[in-house]
């Protein structure tokens, strides 16, 4: 069994009831009365009531003279960086087309998804590289609209640079509105939206919960929860870089589970003194994440490699770092199966995957990378398979379709198979 220097419960994945019974009183109010309640809404939660919630190319002209020339490079940069790495997974799904049997030719084409609806949260802080992940890795898929949204902050239209990165990751549209209403205006076709097909994004638990609500009326990329870090670390990690990487993490929001698993219950007990000194001395958002690590912080201590990839395995978390000696490293890199990104030794840190080095920071939460990953350019991506066949194509596969058929009793679709065999001869 492991040991633990600090333990605390993971959160649950469940919305809370009065979330779901908010969320879906909601749905079913704008469903009901359509633009009227959108309005509603925007003006309640917030204090928000434009003319239109579209934006228009005079405020994204505007809020770019806001923004500085490093800041701007800096923001292309990221760009390019999702886009390169987008570009060549998406290179990697090739359609095919293969003769199985004479006359027999099965194939599948991918296929972009024809209208996505990117949500792009701006509560807590202005997400930037949020536009990054769901603008511009739906445009690579090859999706012709592209319809991002953000919240109103402070009641003034969306943050500047959020602004800026959403219009230069190639939306389409950019509408102002935020939370439940975005979701249902996107899902239903209000606010002078066409509906799209598809909603990706992350965002507090109420868009989580309403994107899991609208689930069947439109596609969604993945429910994600609290934000999550697990470090697995052997004794010659650096203890403060551990701290910082786990805190930085928990800045997040007070839910945000930050995880220490060790083999050394000396350097579990290191970071902990860290931990505790960052946040009363220098750590710029210490009262957020010093929350977040009071109540979902944890160190753990493993007997072994076996019991800590065990662990981690079971963890399953959003974002798993390895900082360990390079012999252990590689051992642990090669027994991860449950995660949603990696990021392998110590030059390697959430925050990079976070905010643009190339990999999607939409992943999944709540154990969920256990059976799927995070989100890429393939989830845009719909793979359609097709048949075509020659009269000798039929000739080979009838009697086995007519002979299934009858064993299951579906003798309808026996008989279209066996009018086609009629048709070229047995």
């Amino acid at each position: 069994m492991p040991d633990y220097v600090k333990q605390a419960p993971l959160p649950s994945s469940q919305a809370p009831e009065a979330v779901r019974a908010t969320v879906s009183e909601m749905l079913l109010d704008i469903e009901r009365r359509g633009d009227a309640a959108i309005r509603d809404y925007s003006r309640k939660l917030d204090n928000f009531d434009p003319p239109s919630f579209r934006v228009g190319a005079a405020e994204i002209a505007a809020a770019a003279d806001q923004l500085s020339d490093e800041l701007k490079h800096h923001i292309q940069i990221a760009q390019t960086q999702v886009r390169s790495f987008a570009q060549h997974q998406r290179a990697t799904l090739t359609d095919l087309e293969v003769e199985t049997l004479p006359g027999i030719v099965l194939g599948h084409r991918h296929i972009p998804v024809s209208a996505v609806g990117s949500y792009v949260p701006g509560g807590r802080y202005p997400m930037l590289a949020s536009a990054f992940m769901t603008v511009l890795v739906p445009k690579v898929a090859g999706v012709p609209r592209v319809v991002a949204l953000a919240p109103p902050r402070e009641g003034k239209g969306i943050h500047p640079a959020m602004l800026y990165a959403m219009s230069t990751s190639g939306a389409d549209e950019i509408v102002c509105l935020g939370g439940v209403q975005a979701l249902a205006a996107l899902a239903f076709g209000l606010a002078d939206l066409d509906a799209v097909d598809m909603i990706c994004g992350a965002g507090n638990a109420y868009v989580a919960e309403a994107k899991r609500q609208l689930y069947g009326r439109v596609g969604i990329d993945l429910l994600a929860g609290p934000t999550e870090v697990l470090v697995l670390a052997d004794g010659s990690a650096d203890p403060v870089l551990v701290a910082a990487d786990l805190l930085g993490q928990a800045e997040h929001g007070p839910t945000s589970p930050a995880i220490l698993v060790t083999t050394s219950r000396a350097h579990g007990e290191a970071v902990l003194a860290a931990i505790h000194e960052l946040l009363a001395t220098t750590w710029p958002t210490a009262a957020v994440a010093g929350e977040a690590w009071q109540n979902h912080g944890s160190i753990i201590v493993a007997a072994d490699d076996a019991e800590l990839l065990e662990i981690a395995n079971q963890i399953a978390s959003e974002h798993v770092e390895i900082q360990a000696e390079p012999a252990t490293l590689e051992r642990w890199f090669a027994g991860l199966d449950n995660f949603g990104s990696l990021f392998v030794g110590e030059n390697a840190t959430v925050a990079y995957g976070d905010k643009g080095i190339g990999t999607n920071h939409v992943l999944p939460t709540g154990r969920a990378a256990r059976y799927t990953g995070g989100l890429w350019v393939g989830k845009f991506l719909k793979t359609c398979t097709y048949q075509r066949l020659t009269d000798e194509g039929t000739r080979q596969i009838a009697p086995t379709i007519e002979a299934v058929c009858a064993a299951e009793m579906m003798l309808g679709h026996g008989v279209t198979a066996t009018m086609r065999l009629e048709r070229v001869g047995r």
